[in-house]
Formats: structure tokens, C-alpha cells, sequence
């Protein structure tokens, strides 16, 4: 399996992210793909490359113009508002709520962060656009990469970015490389592709970017949003509008599902799968489903991750996975590439 590495990662490192109202340690840390990074080599598991760049035209297969040209931007906006910014992250204060008008960008910069944002805990940093860049590099890669013959890709990166819409970040994430990786995919000759979500949180910018679309199959395991993040999406009566009616499943667990219960709601999803009849499988891939992950409130534990892998090996499709979320840096290397290994060893 090769593994697309995004060598830029720790350019974006958050000092803080605001939680229930008190700023606290940002969880989405480099020490994240570091421990991931560390496992893979110590299992010499495939190959480890570096991405090509991809021009922007790429992401605007996904994403806005308009929200593109602010995050390229936003930085030096930032610091050009006080140089004493440089010193802190920027993050949003004030939100374009219903009734308000999110269709002319305002001139000032700390409305801009919110008509851009959909949280205050998404700390945006002097090296966020060039990580989620290179991150998204890695996504269109590993696509490419599939679509030239090969069986399993990995995109090691971080910032994640299942959490980001068309024209907004959030949810520790920027640009959506899992949604990036199935256009790219469509772009390149497929016909249908798949994006399975395997993330304790619902992935909400990928449902949203496809909702109306047919081509691309959108999964999502998570907890019910009733209870857990993003809270405004992921109930199970979303499936899909338009074009795309019955193209999204979501399968909302509740708090304390264990293995046994998530690996059933695992093959309901194979089950879809393999109606769906798609030509390559996206995975985003977050193990923050883990027991011991201060996020989760499930039960797997790093068994059940080679399991996981084993039976998406069997669905016999291109696969990518796409790095997500997963807190627990010290259980985070092994439940990620026990994934992988699960994937590889299966057939």
C-alpha cells in the first residue's frame, strides 16, 4: 500500500481551541500523524512517497472559488489587521445565522472568519493553508494512484477534513480531502465512487458537498448528533435531495455502542455498498470510535480495528483512507494501521 505523506503537517499546529467557552490545548496536534508515521515505518508497511502538487483548479472541483482565495489568505489578512496577531491564532467570534446574508463577503476580516467558520474551536494558524494544501495534494494523489492500478492508498495528513464544506471550515478542518479523492476519481474515468465515514463524529461537509448527487454513494457510522459534534447534522431521515435521494445513509449509533453493535451498523453499510455498484471506495478513516479516546463515548478497541479492515478488504474495491480524527496519540498509531494491515492481509 503506498502512503501519501504530508511532510507539511506540523506547519499547522493550533496554540488553543475554545471549548464551552474556555480556551484549552488544541487536541488536533502534529503528534498525531507522528504516531502514526512511527507505527507505519515500524511495520514497514508499503511505501511512503511524498505528493505532487496539484493546481487549484483541483480543489475548485470541490470547493468555492471565493472560500479558497480567503483561506489562501487569510493569515496575512489576519496580521495585517495588528501585527501583534502574529502571536495568536485567528478565531471567529460572530456567525451569519438564519435571517442574516451569507452571500456578500464582508470587508471585515473577523466577519469574513465567521461567514467561513462553523465553530470557535477550529484555531486557524500561519501554516493552515499550506498543510491543508499539501494535504489535499495527498487526496488527489492517492486517488490518481488507484485509478493507475493500485489496490489500497493512504493519505497521512493532517489537518483533517471531513468537517469542511464546499465554503467553510470547522471541525479541526479546512479543505475535504476525502470529497477531493472521489471527484478526483470521477475526473479521472469512474463512474460511481463510495465515501464511507468511519468517524466517531458525522462527517458533515461530505454529506453536505454531495447531497444532491447521484454519482457518489456517502456513508457515515458516527454517534447521534443529538449528543455529539457537529449537532446539526447526521440524523438518519437525511438521504440526500434531488438527484441524490437515497444516495446518503447515515447510521447514528448511540452513546455507548459497542464493537459488536458498530460492526453490525458496519454491515448494513457493506450491504449498500455493494448495491451501489461504484468503481472505487473512499474511507475516512478516524478511530476516535476507540474506547480509550477522550472524544468517544464507544467501545473499540485496537482488535477490532484489524477487523474493520479485513471486511472493507472484501468489498474488492480501489480503496483510499484518508487520515480523520483519533485523540488517543498513544493507542492512535496501532488502531490506524491495524486498519491498514487488516486491508492488506485480508485476501
Amino acid at each position: 500500500m503506498l502512503t501519501f505523506y504530508n511532510e507539511q503537517h506540523s506547519q499547522h499546529q493550533g496554540r488553543d481551541a475554545v471549548v464551552r467557552g474556555q480556551p484549552v490545548p488544541c487536541a488536533e496536534a502534529p503528534a498525531r500523524v507522528d504516531a502514526v508515521l512511527a507505527e507505519l515505518g515500524r511495520r514497514g508497511l508499503g511505501r511512503i512517497v511524498t505528493p505532487h502538487g496539484v493546481p487549484l483548479m483541483s480543489l475548485e472541483r470541490i470547493h468555492t472559488p471565493r472560500y479558497l482565495h480567503f483561506l489562501r489568505n487569510a493569515w496575512s489578512d489576519w496580521v495585517a489587521l495588528d501585527p501583534a496577531n502574529a502571536g495568536q491564532d485567528a478565531v471567529p467570534s460572530v456567525w451569519p445565522v438564519r435571517t442574516l446574508r451569507s452571500d456578500v463577503e464582508p470587508d471585515n476580516f473577523r466577519a469574513k472568519l465567521g461567514l467561513y467558520s462553523m465553530d470557535s474551536g477550529t484555531p486557524l494558524t500561519a501554516g493552515t493553508w499550506s498543510a491543508a494544501k499539501t494535504g489535499a495534494d495527498c487526496a488527489v494523489n492517492a486517488a490518481h494512484a488507484l485509478r493507475l492500478g493500485e489496490r489500497g492508498a493512504f493519505v497521512l495528513s493532517r489537518p483533517p477534513g471531513h468537517h469542511a464544506g464546499a465554503d467553510f471550515y470547522g471541525g479541526y478542518c479546512f479543505l475535504n480531502n476525502a470529497a477531493l479523492a472521489a471527484q478526483h476519481m470521477l475526473d479521472d474515468g469512474a463512474r460511481k465512487v463510495a465515501i464511507l465515514d468511519l468517524d466517531y463524529h458525522h462527517g458533515n461537509g461530505t454529506q453536505s458537498i454531495f447531497y444532491q448527487r447521484d454519482d457518489v454513494l456517502v456513508i457515515s457510522l458516527h454517534a447521534d448528533p443529538r449528543f455529539a459534534y457537529p449537532y446539526y447534522l447526521g440524523h438518519a431521515d437525511e438521504r440526500g435531495a434531488g438527484a441524490g435521494l437515497g444516495y446518503n445513509l447515515n447510521l447514528p449509533l448511540p452513546a455507548g455502542t459497542t464493537a459488536t453493535a458498530w460492526m453490525a451498523a458496519l454491515e448494513t453499510a457493506c450491504i449498500r455498498l455493494g448495491s451501489f455498484g461504484a468503481d472505487a471506495l473512499v474511507v475516512s478513516l478516524g478511530v476516535d470510535t476507540f474506547a480509550g479516546d477522550p472524544s468517544s463515548r464507544f467501545a473499540l478497541h485496537s482488535a477490532d480495528y484489524l477487523r474493520v479492515g479485513e471486511r472493507l478488504a472484501w468489498l474488492g474495491l480501489p480503496t483510499a483512507f484518508i487520515f480523520e480524527g483519533g485523540h488517543a496519540v498513544k493507542e492512535l498509531g496501532v488502531n490506524v494501521i491495524n486498519v491498514l494491515e487488516g486491508f492488506e492481509t485480508a485476501l
